[in-house]
């Protein structure tokens, strides 16, 4: 075993030299590995990260576990039977926790890949695996400033998800949904900001200012609809004082509402 270590080349230059790091870009790609398993690199300043396009995503199982989210809840469901339902004396320790973190940032890596790669079925569901993993530790941990080092990264991570939402809608070109993605994401910040008494953030974090800009230039592309087509039509009659024209638009709107 020695001598085969020994043997082995370990320097990964070849997979690097044709694959240039590229700051402030998420350079990423994914392949199947010879066991067929999917697997997703992403380039890093010093070389790469790389992890399995589904499953934990080190292809680890702790414990016996498929992660070690799953591995915890199972300890909560065993608590609840052996005590009527009851979850109290349930409670997640630091090291708990720190165990979580660690997990939810691999997944957290693989979801900003995975929106690279226009995967946004895998974005949201990795994006909402995370999120339960928030609210697991928000009820079960020791202290909120346990609760505070993981549910920091939730905005962050509900703009990755409201990017993966909105994008997928655009591309089947349904700008009303997409409206209602990036709408409901940039709430959903807010309102984390100000449960957490960080009013200032609600209007001036960076998630904040992405989605509401996103939200102008994703409005004004959206295409008219054909009531707001007939209603601008009118509008442009009326001031042109084409007053047949605007009879006939007129009659047009209503005989679309008479149809709605």
């Amino acid at each position: 075993m020695r001598h085969y270590i020994r043997d082995m080349n370990f320097d990964i230059s070849h997979l690097l030299e044709h694959w240039d790091y590229q700051p402030g870009q998420v350079v990423v790609r994914k392949f199947t590995a010879k066991d067929g398993v999917v697997k997703i690199q992403l380039r890093v300043d010093l070389g790469l990260l790389q992890m399995n396009a589904e499953g934990r995503p080190d292809g680890k199982h702790p414990l016996g576990y498929p992660s070690i989210y799953d591995y915890y809840q199972t300890k909560l469901y065993k608590h609840l039977a052996a005590n009527e339902g009851s979850d109290t004396g349930f409670r997640l320790k630091p090291e708990d926790c720190a165990k979580l973190q660690l997990e939810a940032l691999q997944y957290h890596h693989r979801y900003i890949c995975l929106l690279e790669l226009e995967d946004f079925d895998a974005v949201v569901r990795d994006t909402e695996r995370n999120l339960a993993v928030f609210e697991f530790v928000k009820k079960h941990a020791d202290s909120e400033d346990l609760i505070w080092s993981i549910a920091q990264f939730k905005p962050q991570l509900l703009l990755i998800q409201t990017r993966a939402q909105a994008r997928q809608a655009l591309c089947a070109d349904d700008y009303s949904a997409a409206i209602q993605f990036i709408d409901t994401g940039l709430t959903q910040i807010q309102e984390f900001y100000r449960e957490h008494s960080r009013n200032e953030m609600a209007d001036q974090s960076s998630e904040v200012h992405y989605l509401k800009n996103w939200l102008e230039e994703v409005s004004a592309k959206r295409p008219l609809t054909k009531r707001e087509q007939l209603e601008k039509a009118l509008n442009e009659a009326v001031n042109n004082e084409d007053y047949e024209r605007a009879a006939q638009v007129r009659d047009e709107l209503r005989n679309l509402k008479s149809t709605e």
